[in-house]
Parts: structure tokens; C-alpha cells; sequence
């Protein structure tokens, strides 16, 4: 079983308390004992079973009254843990109120115990991650907003390309995450449904209430009600590993650009520091990504997990085999995974510093050759496109070859000059002027979300 916060040396880097409290051995058993009290209840409310027996198997469904440790011993030769955790209730409320142990569990599957407390977990992860969902955004629009005309440069296969902004960067961060959002509530509401089927989906223990006891169950629960239990259908928890998946790969993008531009070289934006963040073992000087290696990490592994949630997706007939055993870790793994990265990106963002100035600087690393594009099309307004870039190209190559310039090789070419003056050409070698309309896109990003 699942334990949040297992390694007590690892766990707190890669899980935030709130999600490993959600995803503790403690919760999924209390949200086990939930079912089975909301159950009674919902029966009792029916006419199906007594209101005193329904009262005292809620008395006893408190997981402070169980042993974990005993549990999981019996879970192992039992093949889950909702047949010993029955067993055990049933003697606790048979010690209370022996009448009413008899309607412990009444006409209900370990199935629907186990995916019913699962779901309930599920909403309190979901509800975790939400307030650091939220803190990303705003600050991600923020950023966007601050340096929509921020120049930096462009790097496409890792090199300078054309400028861009630093604002349009951050606003394709900022997009990307509210797709994620919106991705994680849909999949998150779907997800959110009560599993009630009994021991093969037709509720036959139940005669013809079985409904009407689903109906009241899901209300106690605060779940809506499937048109059918779900017992070996599992596209909805394989359709929300796969949005957290997409979630954290979103935040891995985010972390691979900022740790590149954390690089010494680059030096262009910085995570927050502080006393003991990011610092080395060895070296004094050190300023480590810490938030972009956590959210990394969590990239290489959520998509393996988010792979085992698909592949253990056909399962037999009713109930099935060994792919349904293959879950009950697995998804746990995946939100503790995401809100650990999550937070951390947050906290990047959040007090994120930028260095606009050296974002300049590294814009002039290539003595204007991030410019050439921009020349390119200036020209080829007047000669056509094949013979700038042939123009431009050679231009580049020798500025290249004399460490020089490309503006000085360019302001020597009498073709270039039969066509552009030099006052044109000194304002192609403005960066602002090259940036296209990368403002107005992300003001169009941040107005589409707010709309």
C-alpha cells in the first residue's frame, strides 16, 4: 500500500504533506471505513437495514481502530486489503452492537469499497493541488504580462535563432499550464463517481433497491452516480493519470528552458535563493535549479506510471485480474509525483529573479547575427528571397571567418548597399524591432483566460 511520504529522507523533495497525507495508508483505509459507513447510512435510509445497526457500523468505521501493519499481513494472503479490513469491522461492531453486525458490508464487493475510498482520495489530492495550480498561473501571467517587450533571444536546437520576449516565453508557460488545468478538472470530475456494483456490476444482493442505494450512497458521499458500476471499465482513472502526466510533462518543459537559462553562459533568469536552497556540498559558489531537477525527475517518471494506468486498462470480463492490483500504487504515485513538482515550480515562478540586461548582452553574443533573418526579409522585399538569404548568408559566413560584425560586413557590400541605406540597416540590428508580434500574442494569451 501507498504510505505519501514512505522514505522520510526522499519523500518531503518529491511530494508535498497535503498530497501525501491525501495518499497515506491512513486515508485509503478511512476511505475504505467512509464507504462502509456511507453505505449503512444509505441503506438504513432505504429501509434495508435498521437505523441503529447503520449508526453503530459508523461508530466503528475510524481507522485509529485498526492496525496497518496487521492489515497489510493479512492483505497479502487475502489478495486486498478491503476482505481483512471487513473482517475486522464486523468484530468491532459485533463487540458494540452484535445485531448489527450482520449488515456490515451488506451487499457490497471489496471492489466498490477499495474504488470508492480510492475516489474519495482522489478529490482530496485534486483539491490539494488546485491552490498551487492556481499560484503558478497568476504568476506565470504575471511574468508575461511584466516582459510582454522584453527582448531575449530566440534558441532553436539550442542555438540563437531571432529575438523574442521573455514575456512571450512566460506566456507559452502560462498557456500551457491552463490547458493542464483545465485538462486535470474535466478528468478530475469524471473520475469523481461512486463505484457501486456488488459482486459482479447488478447489485442482485440488494433485490430491486439496489438503485435507490446507490442513489442515496453517492449523495452521503457527495459523488455523482455512473449509468453503470465500473468495476473493470477504468478509463476514467487512466484519463486523469494521463492528464496529470501532460501536467507535469508541462512543468518538465518549463524546468528544462529555466535550467537552461540558469546556465553560467546564460545567467538570465534565476530561481529564488535562500539559506540552504540550491547550494553544494563542495562548492560555495553554487546556485543550484533545485525546483527545475525535482520537477525533471517527476518528468522521467510520471509517464511510465501514466503507461501502467493505460496498460492495465483491459481487464477480464466483471472484475478483473492482477491490472486492477496494478493501479492501486501507480496513480497514488503519479499525484504525489505532480504535486511535488508543482510546488516547486510555483515556488520558481513566484520569486523568480530576471536579468533583462543580460538577456541584451546575450542577444549581441553572436555580434548581430540573431539579426540576419531580420536583413534577410528587409531584402528580399527588393530582390526577392532566394538572392538575400544567398546575400545574407555569405555575409554571415565572412563576419564569421574576420570575428567581426555582420552590420560592418554588410555596411562594406556594395550589393546590400544598392539596396538599403545605412540607416536601415542600423535599425535591422535593433532587436525590438524584430520581435513581430510577439506583444500582441501575449496579451491575446492572457486575455483568452481571463475572457
Amino acid at each position: 500500500m501507498t504510505s505519501g511520504h514512505a522514505s522520510p529522507l526522499l519523500g518531503p523533495l518529491f511530494a508535498t504533506e497535503a498530497m501525501a497525507a491525501a495518499f497515506s495508508d491512513r486515508a485509503r483505509l478511512q476511505g475504505m471505513l467512509d464507504f462502509e459507513a456511507a453505505l449503512a447510512g444509505a441503506e438504513a435510509a432505504t429501509g434495508l437495514i435498521p437505523s441503529a445497526a447503520a449508526e453503530a457500523i459508523a461508530r466503528a468505521c475510524r481507522a485509529d481502530r485498526f492496525d496497518l501493519d496487521t492489515l497489510g499481513q493479512q492483505a497479502a494472503q487475502a489478495g486486498n486489503p478491503a476482505i481483512p479490513l471487513v473482517k475486522r469491522l464486523t468484530a468491532l461492531v459485533a463487540a458494540d452492537h452484535p445485531a448489527a453486525a450482520g449488515f456490515v458490508h451488506w451487499g457490497a464487493t471489496s471492489h466498490d469499497a477499495m474504488d470508492t475510498g480510492l475516489v474519495l482520495q482522489l478529490r482530496a489530492g485534486l483539491d490539494a493541488m488546485e491552490p498551487d495550480l492556481g499560484r503558478l498561473s497568476a504568476s506565470l501571467a504575471t511574468l508575461a504580462e511584466a516582459h510582454a517587450g522584453t527582448p531575449m533571444s530566440g534558441r532553436t536546437w539550442l542555438q540563437h535563432a531571432v529575438p523574442v520576449t521573455f514575456g512571450l516565453k512566460a506566456a507559452g508557460w502560462f498557456s500551457a499550464v491552463e490547458r493542464c488545468r483545465d485538462r486535470v478538472k474535466a478528468a478530475g470530475r469524471g473520475a469523481r463517481v461512486l463505484q457501486f456494483g456488488g459482486a459482479a456490476g447488478t447489485l442482485a444482493a440488494l433485490g430491486d433497491r439496489g438503485l435507490d442505494v446507490a442513489a442515496a450512497l453517492a449523495k452521503i458521499l457527495d459523488l455523482s452516480v455512473p449509468d453503470l458500476p465500473w468495476h473493470a471499465h477504468r478509463d476514467r482513472l487512466a484519463d486523469l493519470g494521463a492528464a496529470l502526466a501532460l501536467l507535469v510533462g508541462t512543468l518538465g518543459k518549463m524546468a528544462r528552458d529555466l535550467s537552461l537559462l540558469m546556465q553560467t553562459e546564460v545567467a538570465e533568469a534565476f530561481e529564488p535563493s535562500g539559506e540552504g536552497r540550491g547550494g553544494s556540498s563542495a562548492m560555495p559558489h553554487k546556485r543550484n535549479p533545485v525546483a527545475c531537477a525535482v520537477a525533471l525527475a517527476a518528468a522521467v517518471r510520471v509517464p511510465n506510471l501514466a503507461a501502467t494506468m493505460f496498460a492495465a486498462m483491459p481487464q477480464e470480463h466483471e472484475r478483473g485480474l492482477g491490472g486492477w492490483h496494478a493501479e492501486w500504487e501507480t496513480l497514488p504515485e503519479i499525484f504525489l509525483l505532480a504535486s511535488g513538482a508543482l510546488r516547486h515550480m510555483a515556488d520558481a515562478i513566484e520569486g523568480l529573479t530576471i536579468d533583462s540586461d543580460r538577456m541584451r548582452e546575450n542577444l549581441d553574443a553572436t555580434r548581430g547575427l540573431v539579426m540576419a533573418e531580420a536583413v534577410t526579409m528587409a531584402l528580399a522585399e527588393r530582390i526577392g528571397r532566394a538572392e538575400a538569404h544567398r546575400l545574407v548568408e555569405a555575409a554571415c559566413r565572412r563576419a564569421a571567418q574576420e570575428d567581426t560584425r555582420l552590420s560592418d560586413v554588410l555596411g562594406r557590400d556594395s550589393a546590400v548597399l544598392a539596396h538599403l541605406t545605412e540607416a536601415q540597416l542600423d535599425q535591422l540590428f535593433v532587436p525590438e524591432s524584430y520581435i513581430g508580434v510577439a506583444e500582441e500574442l501575449v496579451r491575446r494569451a492572457l486575455a483568452a483566460r481571463r475572457k
